[in-house]
């Protein structure tokens, strides 16, 4: 008996923790997405940026998608979602316009998010993003 309710408690739990998860991730790309490939004159480091990106946490979801990106600006979409935010907050596809910075011989995008002013780096094959409270360490999304 004791077996059959450590067993069933285990499967409730399981269960509780992956329809959160599953929950959490976006339904779809957004309808007016549009990927435009950079130019190949771009630079290595900048062109780098470009594509899917994704943080799976303990606590949030993040996606993000450069969908185009010159040596002025590049065009995103942010998808993100904290469990400890509110029931009620439904996440959505947010975009922004960010400003391509290039500092010290290094490139980033800079733009105002949903949380406040956001930086992305790059650092080796992963996408840093930062801001006031926050740094994200994102990984690339086939």
């Amino acid at each position: 008996m004791k077996t059959f309710v450590v067993l069933a408690v285990s499967i409730v739990l399981v269960s509780i923790f992956f329809c959160a998860m599953v929950m959490s991730a976006p339904l779809s790309m957004p309808a007016d997405l549009q990927i435009v490939q950079p130019d190949p004159s771009l630079p290595k480091e900048l062109s780098a940026f470009f594509g899917k990106w994704e943080l799976n946490g303990g606590t949030s979801r993040y996606f993000l998608i450069v969908e185009k990106i010159d040596e002025e600006k590049a065009n995103l979409y942010v998808w993100a979602i904290a469990i400890n935010e509110s029931p009620n907050a439904a996440p959505t596809w947010m975009r922004y316009e960010a400003k391509v910075i290039k500092e010290r011989g290094k490139y980033k995008l800079w733009y105002i998010g949903r949380f406040g002013n956001a930086e992305l780096t790059l650092k080796g094959e992963y996408l840093i993003s930062s801001g006031p409270s926050w740094r994200m360490k994102l990984g690339r999304v086939p």
